[in-house]
């Protein structure tokens, strides 16, 4: 797979899929421009060798149709704005209109190609829209990490019509950040898994095992651990069909020598509301009616001292329910564990961003992946379809 920087860009047309598929509000302005930025230095590299840059991205799920809430004119108008450079949007992806709007680019022009999920054939891979976008391209770049797990006719069926193709400099980094720190990690090398299901991320917990030295589960899945365990969790949130997937899992961390690390208190309330009436009790103390909602603080001491010598941490899914004040406290420690220690720190996922963000800490990160399903398809130990069809 050759790397962007070994292509000749200089004149030719390079369609780009970027991922900006950003929050908006409701009068249709940019509210969180991260993808857009990391996506900047691709652009930026493409403008100074003078290429003809095409962008391509989906927004939002219009389900094949063309909804005007889901146009990218307003993302268009603001990558303008932080270019300082004109972005001109095409009226669609494919099509007559399109292909001569791109005949007519000049060397560094910027052309935005319409959501290309206003077509259901983007989302079934068909073969035909992929040959109507890669008649747009001289050069194929796949810069949208967040999506290159998934087998959509801009990712991967367009790769397969281009001759010339390569990662873009995110693509590229995100792979290498994920290498250093699952591939080939220092030691000790530890995982943070949590969120809200055991399911979603059964197979990558499963892999990890023969990856990582330690193991910290907590969020609403440690709930099912707990639980398989023997405890009464009252009224948490429990997936009871995986109780004895849990149990084999945590016998088969046992087998290979992985610590795994389950809260021992946490903070309890009898609703899931901001206002709700909270406790802080053991794990053995959680009354009936009562949900577990955040790791304690001596479950962040235990965790905490199991980061302490980290050499790498990898971090997908918060301790708990941090979107609410109440229950932020568990995963707003860790995130501050995280970023002071010496560790190669990643982080994977919008909920373990979207904390260290909360947090303050995300200048103390070592990475921040954009992708939630690509980074955990990595972790399962699969390739991306995105990243494969890159492959000569």
């Amino acid at each position: 797979m050759k790397t962007l920087r070994e292509i000749d860009v200089t004149g030719k047309r390079v369609l780009v899929r970027v991922d900006f598929n950003v929050p908006m509000s409701d009068a249709g302005e940019v509210t969180d421009d991260l993808r857009i930025q990391m996506a900047l230095p691709t652009i930026t590299y493409l403008l100074e060798k003078k290429a003809k840059i095409i962008l391509c991205t989906h927004l939002g799920r219009p389900k094949g149709q063309k909804v005007a809430t889901y146009s990218l004119a307003p993302v268009a108008e603001y990558l303008a704005g932080l270019l300082a450079e004109q972005v001109k949007l095409a009226p669609d992806c494919i099509g007559p209109e399109v292909e001569a709007l791109v005949s007519a680019m000049e060397p560094g022009d910027i052309i935005m190609l319409e959501n290309v999920r206003f077509h259901q054939q983007e989302v079934e891979n068909d073969p035909q829209f992929s040959e109507q976008l890669s008649r747009l391209a001289d050069v194929y770049v796949n810069d949208a990490f967040a999506v290159s797990h998934r087998a959509h006719a801009s990712v991967v069926g367009v790769a397969g019509c281009v001759a010339i193709k390569a990662p873009g400099l995110l693509l590229q980094k995100e792979l290498d950040y994920f290498r250093r720190s699952c591939a080939e990690p220092q030691r000790p090398f530890v995982a943070i898994v949590g969120g809200a299901k055991v399911s979603g991320k059964l197979e990558a917990l499963e892999n990890m095992l023969d990856r990582v030295d330690r193991l910290i589960l907590g969020g609403a899945m440690a709930n099912t651990f707990l639980k398989g365990q023997g405890y009464d969790v009252g009224a948490s949130k429990v997936e009871d069909d995986l109780l004895e997937t849990a149990n084999t899992l945590l016998a088969k961390a046992k087998a290979k020598g992985v610590k795994v690390y389950l809260p021992v208190d946490v903070v309890a309330a009898e609703t899931f509301a901001p206002d709700a009436v909270s406790k802080h009790v053991t794990i053995q103390d959680i009354p009936e009616a009562w949900m577990a909602l955040d790791i304690g603080p001596a479950s962040v001491l235990c965790f905490e001292e199991a980061l302490a010598d980290a050499k790498t941490i990898v971090w997908n899914g918060p301790m708990g329910a941090f979107e609410m004040d109440a229950f932020s406290r568990g995963t707003m420690a860790i995130a501050h564990c995280v970023a002071t220690s010496h560790a190669l720190s990643v982080t994977g996922g919008g909920d373990s961003n979207a904390a260290i963000k909360k947090s303050g800490e995300a200048a103390n990160i070592s990475y921040m992946s954009t992708g939630g399903g690509a980074f955990l398809m990595l972790m399962e130990g699969k390739q991306l379809p995105g990243v494969v069809a890159l492959s000569d």
